[in-house]
């Protein structure tokens, strides 16, 4: 006999069970078409074959990511393509691949791609960093060159770069009194880049035991370690359903804590200006006075996304790229000593190192190059997207395509560097500014417009501590080298080193 109920029941059993698998049988060829040329017949770069329906080669995105697409590389040469989900991506890691990418076909790549935490925290997509290229993102990259980066706002910001410096050096004093101390150079580098950007921009120290600040480093934190082109669930429905809608409620809670603390900033700055207190003559003062001749433009979402980059842009990268540089040299003394040398010849020890001997001491400004070489605070710099079809090294890559360059594995490359992972400053003596093969800021018009603060900053830093202190490591054992995870290539464990106060110290603060 049949089952009148049960037949009855069957089509839409039926149907519940078609209907997804018919969907996932789409996507996966027109996943495969696309990953294949498409129609046309057009060469997509070659890709890993062990690609999976729906998610694609996305379960091969493990960290160290820069190291993963190293070794993949290898295999599949300097320029590949990964299908992420729903989305295409291709990895450069090769010098001329990455000058054709920025040259050739700079405005075809001069667009971010569109991922759910830069969605949320930078204002939909507005701020310099995110913001697609058109006018608008002209209007900042010039707000940013002419009221932020240029050289007379610099030197106005030197005193707070130099004030914060000289702290860290008093601290450092303290600890060692009498004889060495052991101290933790992670949070020591944190505090410092923390509380100058904050001076800079607000014109108040926050490191302590501010809740608020307290906070603000933590969305820093979390930014950092899910920054760039390695979530799941910005790459299709299906990943995004599998995900469960995670990504996209953690980016929402961090932007508004976020948000929250920039605009109680400028809401302070303003209450100072009503009450007829003197201005900081921070770079929020500037941009509020900007703000009244030009509202239209410079609202306060304007002029938080503008502070929100230097935040994110000038703390973490800054703290990371300090501590790898002095963990290679405690791994080289004879390289610390060279500097040590160099720096008591040109500047002595009846004055403190300034910004402006920075351009003086060659051999300083060389391990610094040496260590962003090895040691890019951004391994895979920030992310491009095609806006147009274009052809990289032969190859098509269709509009949207997600562009990954790995300046790390550019950076060590044997074929640009003789004995590419040996630590040396010695080779930046004759390399060339132009050359592609050195790309630690990024290339073509998206890249960083902080450069000069950055090496001024980190010039500044290292020389003193170099100048104040004698360095040695905690055991006689090198070192650990070993990269942790994030998007900024933080170390994989703090950085610990025994300081000694040399005398001049003791002339300028004791």
């Amino acid at each position: 006999m049949i089952d009148l109920q049960g037949a009855s029941s069957s089509p839409a059993i039926s149907c519940y069970l078609f209907l997804p698998l018919l969907f996932l049988s789409l996507t996966y060829l027109a996943l495969k078409s696309t990953t294949s040329g498409g129609r046309r017949g057009r060469k997509l770069p070659p890709s890993p074959p062990w690609g999976l329906p729906i998610v694609g080669h996305s379960g091969l995105m493990k960290p160290p990511i820069h190291r993963t697409l190293h070794a993949l590389a290898q295999r599949h040469g300097p320029i590949f393509s990964l299908r992420l989900g729903t989305r295409l991506a291709v990895v450069v890691s090769s010098a001329s691949l990455a000058e054709e990418c920025f040259t050739k076909n700079d405005v075809a790549f001069a667009n971010r791609p569109r991922l759910t935490m830069a969605k949320h925290i930078h204002y939909n997509y507005t701020t310099m960093t995110h913001a697609p290229y058109g006018g608008h993102w002209r209007n900042l990259r010039r707000i940013g060159s002419l009221e932020i980066f240029s050289a007379h706002r610099l030197n106005a910001s030197l005193p707070i770069r130099r004030d914060e410096v000289r702290r860290l050096v008093a601290k450092l004093a303290r600890r060692s009194d009498g004889g060495a101390a052991v101290v933790d150079m992670k949070s020591a580098f944190q505090e410092l880049t923390f509380d100058t950007m904050m001076r800079m921009v607000a014109g108040k120290r926050f490191y302590g035991d501010d809740d608020e600040a307290r906070g603000f480093r933590e969305v820093i934190k979390e930014v950092v370690s899910r920054g760039g082109a390695t979530n799941r669930a910005d790459f299709g429905a299906v990943l995004r359903w599998i995900d469960g809608g995670k990504l996209e409620r953690t980016a929402r809670e961090v932007a508004g804590r976020t948000d929250s603390f920039l605009q109680k900033l400028i809401e302070e700055h303003r209450s100072e200006k009503k009450e007829g207190l003197e201005k900081r003559n921070t770079m929020i003062d500037h941009l509020l006075a900007l703000q009244e001749s030009e509202p239209e433009y410079y609202s306060d979402q304007i002029i938080k996304g503008l502070v929100l980059v230097m935040l994110l842009a000038g703390t973490d990268t800054s703290a990371v790229t300090l501590e790898w540089a002095l963990a290679n040299l405690l791994n080289h003394p004879n390289i610390l000593a060279k500097a040590r040398e160099e720096l008591d010849k040109k500047i002595g020890q009846e004055c403190l190192i300034d910004e402006p001997d920075i351009s003086n001491l060659s051999y300083l400004q060389n391990i610094i190059s040496e260590t962003l070489r090895l040691y890019p605070a951004a391994p895979l710099l920030l992310p491009h997207a095609s806006s147009e079809d274009c052809v990289v090294g032969g190859y098509h890559l269709p509009r949207d395509t997600i562009l990954l360059v790995n300046a790390w594995a550019i950076h060590r490359d044997p074929g640009l560097w003789d004995d590419p992972t040996s630590f040396k400053p010695e080779r930046n003596k004759n390399e060339g500014k132009e050359s592609y093969k050195m790309i630690p800021f990024g290339l073509g018009r998206r890249s960083c417009p902080g450069v000069g603060l950055a090496h001024r900053f980190m010039g500044l830093t290292l020389g003193i501590l170099i100048q104040c202190f004698e360095w040695e490591r905690v055991s006689e054992e090198e070192v650990d080298m070993t990269e942790g995870k994030g998007a900024t290539m933080p170390r994989e464990k703090p950085l610990e080193a025994i300081c000694t106060s040399r005398p001049i110290v003791k002339n300028f603060f004791s």
